[in-house]
This record gives C-alpha cells, sequence and structure tokens, in this order.
C-alpha cells in the first residue's frame, strides 16, 4: 500500500491528495476529486487508479467516502475545457474540489508536475497516484466518478461506445464520431473533433 510522503510540508494531518480524469478523451468533462485521508481509519490497497480493475475501484470508492475526513469532486465542463484549454480547465476543477473541502486542508498535493492557485500551500508530486495514499484515493474516486458519468452519457447519444472507451480517442470512437457527427459533448477544440466541423 503507498504510504504518505514525507514533504516539507507543515506537520498537519488536514492534507490533501488530489488528482484529475479524463484530460485526454475527446468527449465528456475533466473530473478531479481532492481527498483527506484519516490516519486513525487506514485503507488498504489504494493504488493508482488505472492499476486497479473496476470493481476494487468501485469496492475502494466505497471504503473512502466513509473513511476519509473529507473528499470532494470538482470538474470543467466541455464548454469551459474549449474556452480555456484543457490544463487551464484541469486545474479549474481542481481548485473547485479543494474549495469543497470541509474541513479545509492546510497543504494540498497534486498529482503531476503543475498546480493550481490555492488559498493554502501546493506541491505538485510526479507520480503522485501511485506513491501518496492521498493522491490514490483522490484518482479512485474522480475516475469512479468521471466512468459513471460517461455510462450515463452513452445511453444519452447512443452508438460512440463511450460506456467502453470513456471518450478517449479510440479507432471505434473515431470512426463513430465520423459516421454519426460531432455530438454537444464533444471538445471541439480537440483535433480530431475539430476537423469534422
Amino acid at each position: 500500500m503507498p504510504q504518505q510522503s514525507l514533504f516539507t510540508s507543515p506537520p498537519s494531518h488536514l492534507i490533501a491528495g488530489v488528482d484529475e480524469v479524463g484530460r485526454g478523451p475527446l468527449a465528456g468533462p475533466v473530473v478531479t476529486a481532492a481527498v483527506i485521508l484519516d490516519p486513525e481509519r487506514p485503507i488498504e490497497g489504494l493504488a493508482d487508479s488505472k492499476k486497479l480493475s473496476e470493481k476494487r475501484r468501485e469496492a475502494l470508492a466505497e471504503v473512502i467516502r466513509e473513511r476519509a475526513l473529507a473528499w470532494s469532486l470538482g470538474r470543467a465542463e466541455v464548454e469551459e475545457i474549449d474556452r480555456l484549454n484543457i490544463l487551464q480547465a484541469t486545474l479549474l476543477a481542481m481548485q473547485r474540489a479543494v474549495a469543497a473541502l470541509d474541513p479545509a486542508p492546510e497543504h494540498v498535493l497534486v498529482d503531476g508536475n503543475r498546480c493550481p492557485r490555492l488559498a493554502c500551500t501546493v506541491e505538485a508530486v510526479v507520480g503522485g497516484d501511485g506513491s501518496v495514499a492521498a493522491i490514490s484515493a483522490a484518482s479512485i474516486l474522480a475516475k469512479v466518478a468521471r466512468d459513471r458519468e460517461m455510462a450515463v452519457l452513452d445511453a444519452r447519444y447512443p452508438g460512440y461506445g463511450l460506456a467502453g472507451h470513456k471518450g478517449y480517442p479510440t479507432k471505434a470512437h473515431r470512426e463513430a464520431l465520423t459516421r454519426l457527427g460531432v455530438t454537444p459533448i464533444h471538445r471541439r477544440s480537440f483535433g480530431p473533433v475539430a476537423r469534422l466541423l
């Protein structure tokens, strides 16, 4: 199980992990999660959400929501992604997730190499979703939430296979786009979609 890494942050148990899911897809929102774990209620099996089975992610997400001191989701919609660009939209979604935490964190660890502007101190951790427990927990919550949403959108926009590929630019998704056209949930600023408009 990934242990909370040691950082130069002030000693505090109110350290939040933040991660995103959905930067690469051609469709749907980018979803972020922020989690403050409870040191008194450790969770076994936390790992990078991409390395867990769907069944394991779903089970862990339930435990995280039950045992964490605080957790929240943030998002940026397709319109915001197209207007701001995917990086800025992701940072905005992270800000929203952190702002929704209660209690508020004193320090935030973000997966990757870019940090959103926050009211508290913040640190980027490359590969954090596999090495920092709170970031792993955030990656799991964000992945479960976005996957569920893509299944709902699949029913609303049949034929694109959204429940399977989750909006990522697979061959089947690109072929469906060519055949069926661009929907309101497709990111118009992304090349494969822009070329069809």
